[in-house]
């Protein structure tokens, strides 16, 4: 009796660990791949599912988005630059039956195929376009990656570069363009100020020249201003003209200032003078000077003698 007991038990363990592994629940999000006896033939959806022990085998896919990292890699742009580039890809299973059918691994068939398409692109493009131009770069990462991918029923919804690593160097020399670019900028709209405000002075100096106490109300009107901030200095200005005739009687005319200096008084006659007597001088006899000039040799070229030997 209590062997039979025992077999009973036994039995009933077994029978539950079968109908355990008989049973299976998928979340609403879970897709079942059956395969029996090695051949696929359903496709189960979410809710409570029966096997057959044994003979069937099930495998879950998720059928959320899932979100890959691109590891960082190093690519050298158009214009021999060379950076380091990740991104992130963004992807959902469509199909379970190729997901599992067609490729062995579908997250590290795609995370391998996002880095080499990652390199390719953007190796193709300039460094500026690359940094200027994401937009255009990640929908042709988006697009060359979903064609390679639809076979394994996968669809690739977004690709992003996120960051862009460039050498030391290659910041500064940038930076240094920018700033370039900024004081460019700069003196353009300071140029085209400066031209603006030419133009306003000439026009008001036109509309001025048609009536000349519009000048002084405008000397009148500076003089306001400045007493409003209350300051000890008062400035008094001076019309041109003024500045001019003082220039002129300075010496500084075309004339050498002749014409606005006043004349000289001139000087009466000068009285006759009677010329002074002449004076006689005695005649002084000089002493006279001894001549200390040595007497001339005579030289050795004109006296014949000169040079024999005496016999």
């Amino acid at each position: 009796m209590t062997v039979a007991l025992g077999v009973v038990a036994a039995l009933v363990i077994i029978f539950l660990l079968v109908a355990a592994s008989a049973i299976r629940i998928l979340r609403e999000y879970e897709r079942g791949v059956v395969f029996r006896l090695g051949r696929l033939i359903a496709l189960k959806g979410p809710g409570l599912r029966f096997l057959i022990p044994i003979v069937d085998q099930m495998v879950r896919v998720d059928l959320r988005t899932v979100t890959l990292n691109v590891p960082p890699q190093e690519v050298i742009t158009k214009d021999n630059v060379t950076v380091r580039v990740n991104a992130v890809a963004y992807f959902r299973v469509i199909d379970p039956d190729k997901a599992i059918t067609e490729v062995e691994n579908f997250l590290v068939a795609t995370s391998q195929i996002a880095q080499t398409t990652l390199r390719s692109v953007l190796g193709k493009a300039e460094l500026d376009s690359l940094l200027a131009e994401r937009e255009r770069l990640n929908q042709e990462l988006q697009t060359i990656i979903d064609e390679q991918t639809e076979p394994w029923g996968i669809k690739v919804s977004t690709v992003e570069v996120k960051d862009v690593e460039l050498p030391q160097d290659m910041q500064r020399a940038i930076a240094l363009q920018a700033q370039a670019e900024r004081e460019r900028r700069a003196k353009i709209i300071g140029s085209e100020g400066e031209f603006q405000a030419a133009q306003k002075l000439s026009d008001a100096a036109d509309i001025i020249s048609q009536n000349p106490a519009t000048l002084q109300l405008r000397y009148l009107q500076t003089l306001l201003q400045i007493g409003v901030n209350q300051n000890t200095t008062v400035v008094f200005p001076l019309p041109i003209e003024l500045m001019n005739a003082f220039t002129e009687w300075t010496g500084g005319g075309k004339d050498g200032g002749s014409a606005g200096r006043p004349n000289k008084p001139k000087r009466g006659p000068t009285p006759d003078v009677p010329p002074a007597p002449d004076v006689a001088t005695p005649d002084v006899e000089q002493p006279a000077v001894p001549d200390l000039t040595p007497p001339e040799l005579p030289d050795d070229d004109d006296d014949p003698a000169a040079g024999r030997p005496t016999t």
